[in-house]
Order: structure tokens, then C-alpha cells, then sequence
């Protein structure tokens, strides 16, 4: 497992400095002058739950943990209640079992398998809409002026994407805290590191808010929906389906989070407006630095 990095307020914020999460590579430029710049690593990552192989998934290789733990849980293959006993990593052959009290089988699940729209690609076994029949999420309040502190704050956290680009980010928040920042190349991934930290640290989600970089799609909304975080923000845009299902099952979608502006396209009778948004800073144009490409 990456080490857990402290930055201020937060839990886990990203270190982009850590071994193996990217490295220089030299090119040419537009003007053909020689430019160097770092660029994210990609490695395979398969994830066992007890004797069954699951999947293999391409990730930047940090917190390998929490990414099986939150795949499985994301999954339905892995219930809330249900007791992890070990979580064994061998960094030899990228491997991480996840070990459980119950032996537990998933095969007609395993049968049926759908690719999603992430940027690495990501993966959903079984019913994509599993779960979410029936499910209530909590009425917690959202205070604007906590999306603008959050997502003021997130933008200034050095970062792969900083450093980097090409990389996803997901962060975890409370309130006007973001507490937990996680990083993948797929979002999918991002998100499914939040949900097994979230889960070996029982943590509840009732009031919590998930902040990502990446497009409002049905996967990102079914997944923080079956977490039981009631609202989900993004800096991005949205897909038809996933303001359908945020819809359907009472989540606040918010895209298009910068500067002073935002779009909410469901739940907004969570919203307080307690911040206008004329006092707001605009964002600026890049929050990059100097070099860094995408």
C-alpha cells in the first residue's frame, strides 16, 4: 500500500513526488525543440476475492488495498457488514487478494460483464442497475459556500494531474473539508479507492460529498449512490443517464463546478444557498503547473 500523505486538512491527499507514479520522459515541441515532461506510469493491477480471480485492472499502482476492497464492495460482491480478515498485496506480480470469514462465489455475476465509458476503461459485473430499487438516500443538507470552499481548495493541491495530467481525481468530503484524495488513470478507480477506504475504516457516508474531475456518467452515479453519499460534484459535464438515475434515486448532481458557477441537474432541494456566488473568485484558466501536459 502507498503511504498515506498529509497535507493540511486532509486524510489522504495525493504525493506526487512518491516512486513509481510517474517519470520524465523527453520529446520534441511544436517548434521542435527538445521538452521534457513527466508523464503518469500505468501498471496491471488483479484483484482476487479469496481463491477467484475478479479482474485486472490498469491503475497507477498506489493504495492497491483500498482499490480491491472498493472494487469488490462497488461490485455487490462484498457487503457492508461483511468482515475483511486480510488484504494481501505482492507487488512481484501485482496481485492483491482480498480475504473474507465467508467463502463466497460470484460466478453468474463474473458471466455478465459490462464495459464502461471510463478513460482506462472500466468494468461492471452483473446488473449495472443492482441495488439501487428501493434505495433511499439521506436528506443532508448541502451548503453552497461548502462547494466553494472544497472545490477552491482541491484545485490548489498539488496533484498527478498538476504535475502530470492524463489522471483522474476523486476526493471525499465533509462539509467544507475534503478529507480523502484519491488519483487513478480510470475514475472508476479513483472512486472505488475512496469507497475501500471508506469501508476498512468504517466510515459513514450520510454526510459526506463526493468530488470528482471526471464526466457525471450512470457508473460514477450508481456507484456513489450504492456508497450512500448523497451528493456527487464534478469541474466536468453530464451524461443523460446519469441525470436519470441521480434522478430516480434522489442524488444532488452537480457538474460544471468552477469558479463561481455550477449546474445542478437533480436533488437540489438539498442545496442552501448561503454563499453568493458574486463573491465568489474566478477561477483561473489553469490550474497547472508550468510544463505540465495533459
Amino acid at each position: 500500500m502507498g503511504k498515506d500523505a498529509y497535507d493540511g486538512d486532509y486524510l489522504i491527499a495525493p504525493d506526487p513526488g512518491a516512486p513509481g507514479l510517474s517519470r520524465a520522459v523527453t520529446g520534441v515541441d511544436q517548434t521542435g525543440a527538445e521538452t521534457q515532461i513527466n508523464v503518469v506510469e500505468e501498471r496491471p493491477l488483479t484483484i482476487y476475492l479469496n481463491r477467484q480471480e475478479i479482474v485486472t485492472a490498469m491503475t497507477i499502482g498506489d493504495y492497491p488495498e483500498y482499490l480491491a476492497v472498493g472494487f469488490l464492495k462497488n461490485q455487490g460482491m462484498l457487503g457492508a457488514d461483511e468482515a475483511v480478515t486480510a488484504v494481501d498485496y505482492d507487488d512481484d506480480i501485482e496481485t492483491v487478494v482480498v480475504r473474507t470469514e465467508a467463502q463466497t462465489t460470484y460466478e453468474d455475476k463474473l458471466q455478465k460483464k459490462t464495459r464502461t465509458s471510463g478513460c482506462a476503461v472500466g468494468t461492471v459485473f452483473g446488473d449495472m442497475m443492482e441495488g439501487l430499487e428501493g434505495l433511499t438516500l439521506p436528506k443532508a443538507e448541502l451548503r453552497t459556500s461548502w462547494l466553494y470552499a472544497i472545490a477552491n481548495k482541491i484545485n490548489r493541491t498539488p496533484s498527478l494531474y498538476l504535475d502530470a495530467g492524463a489522471i483522474h481525481g476523486t476526493v471525499l468530503c465533509q462539509g467544507a473539508r475534503p478529507l480523502v484524495y484519491m488519483e487513478d488513470v480510470g475514475r472508476h478507480n479513483a472512486v472505488d479507492k475512496i469507497a475501500g477506504w471508506m469501508h476498512q475504516n468504517r466510515v459513514e457516508a450520510t454526510d459526506k460529498i463526493l468530488y470528482t474531475t471526471g464526466r457525471l456518467t450512470s457508473e460514477m452515479v450508481i456507484k456513489c449512490a450504492l456508497m450512500g453519499i448523497p451528493a456527487l460534484v464534478s469541474r466536468s459535464g453530464f451524461t443523460a443517464w446519469g441525470v436519470e438515475i441521480a434522478r430516480q434515486v434522489d442524488l444532488t448532481l452537480i457538474g460544471r463546478m468552477r469558479g463561481e458557477r455550477f449546474v445542478c441537474l437533480a436533488g437540489e432541494e438539498r442545496l442552501v444557498r448561503d454563499a453568493d456566488p458574486a463573491t465568489q473568485p474566478r477561477e483561473e484558466p489553469r490550474h497547472r503547473r508550468k510544463g505540465a501536459a495533459r
